[in-house]
């Protein structure tokens, strides 16, 4: 068993009327299995309503199965009794970051979940400084996270919940809100916590850019799993994708359509590099020593 595994997984939403009889049965997630390898980097797509976001809220026992099971490090999170232990295995951090963030000051709102799990001081203020560190968010310690852009304050809010020593952290699309320099600072701060720290995370998002460096993608919709796979065998099936309502990353994209007009190109490109790879060879056989790079 992975760090985390769903088993048979079915959650319904339910909508009951002033007397409490039930109006109405949204079922959200419908009998998902999966199973997360500890260290992993996983990333979760899909269109709005196919389940993701509710998938991760079962992970950290914000919710609770319908039917079948979710464990976090072996815990059932349909125990209560164990519900603060996964929380502190696997932390949240949502689209918002105002949501998140309740100190004045950025030491003082990273330190807030130790001081709540009754960390001593001393150990709190290391992991303060631990944390931050590992952000990259040192120099803003003594800033008032008001003062701060939506990528820094997200990167406060990634601090906060690993200075709770968590071994995985959800990220609930956590760039949604920011510019695209505040994305590229967040996702390149969850990928060297994956790297260096070994910490799994899984990364709901809906841009396909930031899915090319996770080491697994999982597709969703109407609360089933539909596909499952590296990024390369994820996005080198481009009109299965596209049938899920999901779009690709623009290179992909690019070389979809190159190789629909008959160009030689392969199938899941993901970076501007690998397409310049693959083109570079047949522009210098058809014009031999006038092709140079800038």
């Amino acid at each position: 068993m992975g760090i985390i595994k769903a088993s048979r997984l079915i959650f319904d939403y339910i909508r009951r009327d002033e007397d409490d009889n039930i109006e109405e049965i949204d079922r959200a997630i419908d009998d998902l299995n999966v199973d997360i390898e500890k260290g992993s980097f996983v990333a979760i797509l899909g269109h709005n309503g196919s389940g993701k976001s509710t998938f991760a809220k079962q992970i950290n026992g914000i919710l609770t199965p319908t039917e079948g099971t979710v464990w976090v490090s072996g815990m059932d999170t349909s125990d209560q009794e164990a519900i603060w232990e996964i929380r502190k295995k696997a932390g949240m951090v949502f689209q918002n970051p105002d949501n998140q963030i309740i100190g004045n000051v950025v030491e003082e709102d990273v330190g807030f979940g130790p001081e709540n799990m009754g960390v001593p001081a001393d150990d709190i203020w290391k992991r303060v400084d631990e944390s931050l560190e590992a952000v990259g968010m040192t120099a803003y310690r003594y800033k008032s996270p008001n003062k701060l852009s939506g990528g820094q304050k997200q990167r406060v809010a990634i601090a906060g919940v690993m200075a709770m020593r968590p071994e995985c952290i959800i990220l609930d699309e956590p760039t949604a809100m920011l510019d695209p320099n505040g994305r590229k600072e967040v996702i390149k701060t969850v990928r060297e916590l994956n790297r260096q720290e070994g910490i799994t995370v899984l990364l709901i998002t809906h841009y396909m850019e930031e899915v090319i460096f996770a080491d697994r993608v999982i597709v969703m919709d109407d609360g089933k799993l539909v596909m499952d796979g590296s990024p390369r065998e994820i996005f080198s099936q481009v009109e299965k994708l596209k049938s899920y309502r999901l779009d690709v990353p623009q290179v992909t994209e690019l070389a979809y359509e190159l190789k629909q007009a008959g160009i030689d190109v392969p199938d899941g490109i993901l970076s501007k590099e690998e397409l310049m790879d693959c083109l570079l060879p047949m522009f210098e056989r058809r014009f031999p020593g006038q092709v140079t790079l800038m």
